[in-house]
């Protein structure tokens, strides 16, 4: 018996060793397998991008996976708490494995193979564990990924404390909602911070690692409400909140409010749409949805919403006089019509409006049932709000609601102010447009428009679209001539001219009038936008300098010197254009429209900057009795001062005399121009004051005829003078600054000469060196162009009076061999 204890003693110890062994080779075969865990202290988890307006204002969010990094010191107890009790209530006392989780899953697992099922199930794994898995290894359930999973806790636990543990799996875990770490749970679920949530919020949070689907708030949402409240349940027994605060959180509803991606400002998408672009091409994608950047934009929300609202105001009256197109749809209205109109998606960035469907008809009114809105949940709400749209209040339609409405259609309304219940009909314009505003003095941009509606077409207008400038291209042509050796006082011929193209074909630029003026100072040619002596005043200075000085202003990256481009028949943006003539309100220095002031990384250093210029003393330490720090101004001078001067009060004549009056009312200091292409096909006016400088452009995506005399003055002026007035509300008038050294001189407005006493006469300024003419000196005279005039008609416009010729007669022929016969533009 004691030899068969004995042989019995030594064949268990036999098989022991030899478990020993075996298991000793397993998990040094499964270790040899495991990844490098110190990768943990340096690991930089995908971040989510964030963009602010120049207030602070959050205007998008950009992420892949929706994450905010948070320090564990600033995570609130009770979110850790509430982690704690759900995950792991012994994390801070075991070293990396939970015992009691471990014997629960070996419990859990033995039960499941006694009734045939094979699968592992619930791992018991410690919030280290979880760590080990989420940034190591695989979800996939095996023994061997179980295995390693504990190894690596272990290995973890003895290299790093406690709180960096905890705040990896903070900062990782997956909450759904595309929500990774808590911060970002917070704000997706509730839209709130970390600190702001409440015992229940907090203690829903912590349910979801679980599995987030199976306790959706919408879709689960009974499932949810018991996992929370069992929360709540483990934090009153391990003593973080009392009976009574859990009696009072498990009444709660869950009240989850879904945060958008995107854009959170619903006037500034084009804007921000922009800046990802901007944000793209400097860092590439990965940065962009994944670097944790925080981006400080120029954007100013307040100008943003009077850009936006002084462009849509332009459009849809234009669009009213054109008439009523016809609904946005039709549906057939059953038993619940709230269903049929749920099913097409509104405008999201036009809040003003509302869809509506036509439920009776007759007596010149409609009775409507409004669009019911949607839940938190995505279905559509209860509610079903009826109105009534009155034919009187339509008054862009002339004729009754019955002609032009029938049951089941669906149209856009808004409701009339002060009349509840009543409404009146809207339409999305065809016709589009942008507006680009931006500090003078930096190239800050303060406000983009850059169409409608960015929900209908995300095609920015003021970057993107390439239209013809028209016009407004010809204070670049005058500033050229102003800086080579022209006064604002000296006169050009307005006569017909001919230029013959390298194809052979015959140019014959108009007027706007289709009439010719004769003799004519630069300041009027402006004024009155003449286009036959800008032809003429190009020709003089040659394209090639024309064409240096529209790329030194950067509305061409190469232009043509051709003489069709001196009346803007090259195609360029809002943007461009605005960022023009703002460097002519900046004195000549080269202004870089810029969306973006300030990028910072997600350590908070600041890897760019727009302001490149230089401060002197700027780093000092402390103050040892210097002055005060200069800012040295490194950028471009790309006009002379005094010649930025020149044309800008040029350009001031063409509101107070010119094509831009309508902006008189704003009973301001004012400089711009107005555009408008051949057959009325693109309007823009583009004019600024020493505070901002501003871009309006109009025109049907697809060129064509917006129809007579919709002109830059008639259109484009109106919308820049409206956001103008309610930009500037307040804000003193200030008059544009003039550079020491220039003198004044009154002259006579008609022929350029000096004024006498008793004529009308406007005040001119003069460079060092120039003054005014004591006769007249007319550019461009020739025989040829006058044999058809007669010499009482050219002493009455010398003297004032009005010369003009309605049929080109003589007019010189210029060879222009570069180009074919260009496009005629009117203004």
């Amino acid at each position: 018996m004691l030899r068969l204890l004995g042989w019995l003693f030594g064949f268990g110890m036999f098989l022991a060793l030899g478990g020993v062994a075996a298991g000793a080779v397993y998990l040094a075969a499964v270790s040899a397998q495991l990844p490098d865990y110190t990768v943990l202290q340096d690991y930089q988890p995908p971040v989510t991008t964030r963009v602010h307006a120049a207030d602070g204002t959050l205007l998008a969010e950009y992420a892949r996976e929706r994450r905010l990094f948070q320090p564990v010191e600033t995570v609130p107890p009770l979110v850790v708490q509430a982690f704690l009790s759900a995950e792991d209530k012994d994390f801070f006392s075991h070293n990396g494995i939970a015992i009691d989780g471990v014997v629960r899953a070996v419990r859990d697992n033995v039960l499941a193979r006694l009734d045939g099922n094979n699968s592992i199930q619930g791992g018991g794994s410690s919030i280290t564990q979880q760590v080990a898995k989420n940034f190591l290894l695989t979800s996939e359930q095996t023994w061997d990924r179980k295995i390693q999973e504990a190894i690596l806790a272990l290995r973890i636990e003895s290299t790093f404390g406690k709180d960096k543990i905890l705040e990896l799996y903070l900062n990782e875990i997956f909450l759904g909602l595309n929500s990774y770490g808590v911060a970002a749970a917070a704000l997706n679920y509730f839209d709130k911070a970390l600190y702001q949530l409440t015992l229940p919020e907090a203690a829903y949070i912590a349910a979801l690692p679980k599995g987030p689907n199976n306790y959706h708030p919408f879709r689960r949402t009974e499932a949810a409400v018991e996992r929370r409240n069992w929360v709540i349940d483990r934090m009153v027994e391990n003593g973080y909140v009392t009976y009574e605060e859990a009696f009072v959180a498990k009444q709660e509803p869950l009240n989850v409010i879904p945060r958008a991606a995107g854009s959170q400002l619903y006037s500034a998408e084009y804007f921000t749409e922009e800046v990802r672009r901007e944000l793209a091409k400097l860092y590439g994608e990965d940065q962009l949805y994944g670097g944790g950047l925080s981006v400080r934009t120029t954007l100013e929300p307040r100008l943003q919403e009077y850009a936006r609202r002084a462009l849509m105001d332009g459009l849809i009256e234009f669009d009213h006089g054109r008439g009523f197109r016809g609904p946005v749809a039709s549906v057939e209205i059953g038993e619940d019509w709230g269903l049929a109109v749920a099913g097409i998606e509104p405008l999201s960035d036009v809040p003003e409006w509302q869809l509506a469907v036509v439920l009776e008809v007759g007596n010149n009114e409609a009775r409507i049932g409004l669009r019911p809105d949607d839940d938190v949940d995505g279905a559509v709400a209860a509610d079903r709000i009826e109105g009534v749209l009155s034919g009187p209040e339509i008054r862009w339609v002339s004729q009754a609601v019955q002609n032009i409405l029938n049951v089941g259609d669906v149209v856009y309304v808004s409701q009339v102010a002060g009349k509840d219940g009543i409404y009146t009909l809207e339409q999305v314009p065809e016709i589009e447009g942008a507006l680009v505003a931006m500090d003078p003095r930096t190239g800050r941009v303060l406000a983009m428009v850059g169409g409608f509606s960015f929900a209908e077409s995300e095609f920015n207008r003021a970057t993107q679209a390439l239209r013809q400038p028209g016009s407004s291209f010809k204070p670049i042509v005058y500033a050229a001539a102003l800086d080579n050796g022209y006064t604002p006082a000296s006169v050009v011929l307005d006569a017909p001219v001919e230029v013959r193209m390298g194809d052979g074909s015959v140019w014959r630029p108009e007027n706007y009038s289709q009439e010719f003026y004769g003799p004519q100072t630069l300041r009027r040619g402006i004024e009155r936008s003449r286009n036959v002596m800008t032809v003429r005043l190009a020709r003089d200075i040659g394209m090639p300098l024309i064409a240096d000085y529209a790329q030194l202003f950067g509305i061409y990256d190469n232009m043509q010197p051709v003489l069709a481009m001196a009346l803007g028949a090259g195609e360029t943006t809002a943007l461009r254009m605005t960022a023009a003539y703002a460097t002519i309100a900046n004195g000549g220095r080269k202004i870089v429209p810029t969306l973006i002031d300030r990028i910072q990384d997600r350590y908070g250093a600041t890897v760019y900057r727009h302001d490149q210029r230089l401060c002197e003393g700027c780093e000092a330490q402390d103050w040892q009795g210097q002055g005060e720090p200069r800012i040295l101004d490194n950028r471009q001078q790309v006009l002379d001062p005094m010649t930025a001067y020149q044309i800008t009060s040029m350009m001031e004549g063409v509101i107070l005399r010119g094509t831009g009056t309508a902006a008189r009312a704003l009973n301001r200091p004012v400089a711009g121009k107005t555009g408008t292409t051949n057959d009325y096909k693109d309007a823009w006016f583009v004019g600024f004051t020493p505070e901002l400088a501003v871009g309006v452009y109009v025109g049907y995506d697809q060129p064509r005829s917006m129809g007579s005399s919709s002109t830059g003055g008639g259109m484009a002026v109106p919308i820049f003078t409206d956001f103008m007035a309610n930009a500037l509300q307040g804000k003193p008038a200030t008059p544009f600054n003039v550079p020491a050294g220039m003198s004044t001189a009154w002259i006579n407005p008609s022929t350029g000469v000096k004024a006498f006493e008793g004529e009308s006469a406007i005040a001119e300024a003069f460079k060092p060196g120039t003054g005014p003419n004591l006769m007249t000196s007319v550019i461009g005279l020739d025989v040829q162009a006058f044999d058809a005039m007669q010499r009482e008609q050219m002493m009455q416009q010398q003297y004032g009076g009005s010369f003009r010729t309605t049929q080109p007669s003589g007019g010189g022929t210029f060879l222009d061999p570069s180009l074919s016969a260009p496009q005629s533009l009117t203004d």
